[in-house]
């Protein structure tokens, strides 16, 4: 008992930290990042709001890591929840600074983009799931047999382009992020020896039993 509440209390942890990255690389000042390109641009094609648009796309592609082999586990379902959640609670207590120029706004990138590695290595380790779109990187890393950096950053060149197309704002963080997300994410599961493609997620049914 005491394991699987370590285990959900990582999950949470994990959450916390995603939902602080997303926050860190906004308060850089130096555009949205390559998915809030994405969502700004299916915002403006379907009418509806940045927030609905994130999840519409959450769920298709859920549905296309499904697709790949992945499983929806109820880690899946509480990212979708809870870290846009956690995004809005860490905004409104303004405890992240906000850079006041191009030099500081790197770094706090470069900040966000290991935090982000960090959150994805401590909640995908729980095996319960992953989020929507670290399923589909890891699923497509399974099939093309290629490194975590290259997949992660192919995805993310390519919804920055769809959501250019659709008329999402592009900045210089936004290209930062497209470049280096994956190969931060590699490096802090290098640094903790995780392997996010070996780890077995537990299904929906399996997480709740569990």
């Amino acid at each position: 008992m005491k394991n699987k509440i370590l285990i959900l209390i990582r999950l949470f942890v994990g959450f916390v930290f995603c939902a602080s990255s997303t926050t860190i690389m906004l308060n850089s000042n130096l555009g949205l990042s390559p998915w809030d390109v994405f969502h700004q641009g299916v915002s403006n094609v379907v009418g509806v709001t940045i927030g609905q648009a994130s999840i519409i796309v959450s769920i298709v592609f859920v549905i296309i890591g499904m697709m790949l082999g992945q499983k929806l586990g109820l880690g899946t379902i509480l990212n979708m929840i809870i870290v846009g959640k956690l995004i809005d609670v860490i905004m409104a207590m303004n405890i992240i600074p906000v850079a006041t120029n191009i030099i500081s706004g790197i770094i706090m990138m470069i900040i966000g983009m290991l935090v982000m590695g960090f959150g994805c290595y401590l909640y995908i380790g729980c095996g319960l799931g992953c989020g929507p779109r670290d399923g589909v990187m890891i699923g497509l890393s399974k099939k093309v047999k290629k490194p975590i950096k290259y997949v992660r950053t192919s995805i993310e060149v390519t919804v920055l382009i769809l959501g250019y197309i659709l008329g999402g704002n592009v900045g210089v963080g936004t290209l930062i992020s497209a470049i280096a997300l994956g190969y931060s994410m590699q490096s802090m599961f290098k640094l903790f020896k995780f392997d996010a493609i070996k780890v077995n997620h537990k299904s929906l049914i399996e997480s709740i039993n569990f």
